[in-house]
C-alpha cells in the first residue's frame, strides 16, 4: 500500500502575524490623533475664557484703580509688558504671552483716558485705538496673532457700545456722571442713572439694543468654527463685551 499525507484546509490556516504589527501601528495612531484633538479643544476653550476674563479684569479692576491713582495703572502698563515678553520666551507659555501682548494695549488705552480723558467721550475711542496701527502690523507680517486679534475684538466690542450711546443720546449723561463723580457727589449720581435708563428703555434705545446685541453675539459666534486660536481669542474679547454691558446694565437699573 502507498501511504500519503492528507491536504492540509487552507480554510483553517491562522491569518498571517504580518497583520498584527499593523493593526497596533493603527490603533496607536488613532489614540494619539484622538488625544492630539482633545487637547487643542481644551487650548480653544481655554483661550476663550482667558479672553474673556483680561476684558472683564481692566473694568471691575482698573477702573476704580485709574481713578485713585492714574500714575500706578500707567506705570503698571509696563510690568504687564515685561510678563508677556517672559512668557513669549517658553514655548509652553508662548501663546499665553502673546494673549497678554494684546491685553497691554488694553490697559494702556484704559490708563490713559480713564486717568486723564473720561469727561471727553469724543476721545474714548481714538484713545482705545492706540494700539490699533501696531496690531494692523504685527498681522500683516503674520505675527503676535492671538494678542493683536483679542485687542481687535477687544475694540470692536467698544466701538460697538460707543455706538450705542451715541445712537440712544447718552453722552450727556456719560459727561454729567463724570463730572458727579470728580466732585465726588454720590446723591447726584441716582437721578442720572434713572434718566439714562428711561432713555434706553424707549422704543429707539431698545430695538438699538436688540440690533446691536445680534451684531455683537454674530460677530462672536462665527469665528469658533475655526480652530486657530486667535479667532478663539477674539471671540472670548467680543463675548465678554456682552457680559459686562448687561452687568452695566443691571447695576444702572439696580441704583
Amino acid at each position: 500500500m502507498v501511504s500519503y499525507t492528507p491536504a492540509s484546509n487552507s480554510t483553517s490556516a491562522a491569518p498571517p502575524a504580518i497583520y498584527l504589527p499593523e493593526l497596533h501601528s493603527e490603533l496607536s495612531e488613532a489614540l494619539v490623533t484622538s488625544s492630539v484633538k482633545k487637547a487643542e479643544g481644551l487650548q480653544r476653550w481655554l483661550m476663550l475664557a482667558a479672553a474673556v476674563v483680561l476684558v472683564s479684569v481692566p473694568v471691575f479692576v482698573q477702573a476704580p484703580l485709574v481713578r485713585l491713582v492714574p500714575w500706578l495703572s500707567l506705570v503698571m502698563t509696563l510690568g504687564w509688558l515685561l510678563l508677556s515678553l517672559q512668557l513669549l520666551k517658553r514655548p509652553a507659555s508662548e501663546r499665553w504671552g502673546d494673549l497678554l501682548i494684546g491685553f497691554t494695549w488694553t490697559w494702556l488705552a484704559g490708563s490713559v483716558y480713564w486717568g486723564w480723558f473720561r469727561w471727553e467721550p469724543l476721545l474714548h475711542l481714538p484713545i482705545e485705538a492706540i494700539g490699533l496701527p501696531i496690531a494692523i502690523w504685527g498681522v500683516a507680517r503674520n505675527s503676535g496673532k492671538i494678542g493683536n486679534f483679542f485687542y481687535f475684538g477687544s475694540l470692536f466690542g467698544t466701538v460697538v457700545t460707543d455706538v450705542y450711546f451715541y445712537l440712544v443720546d447718552l453722552i450727556p449723561y456719560w459727561r454729567q456722571l463724570m463730572q458727579v463723580n470728580a466732585q465726588a457727589d454720590p446723591d447726584a449720581v441716582q437721578p442720572i442713572f434713572q434718566n439714562a435708563i428711561a432713555q434706553m428703555q424707549t422704543p429707539w434705545g431698545s430695538g438699538w439694543a436688540i440690533v446691536l446685541v445680534s451684531i455683537l453675539f454674530a460677530v462672536a459666534m462665527l469665528p469658533l468654527f475655526s480652530r486657530q486660536l486667535h479667532w478663539w481669542a477674539f471671540s472670548g474679547a467680543v463675548l465678554s463685551t456682552i457680559l459686562v454691558d448687561s452687568l452695566f446694565w443691571l447695576a444702572a437699573t439696580a441704583s
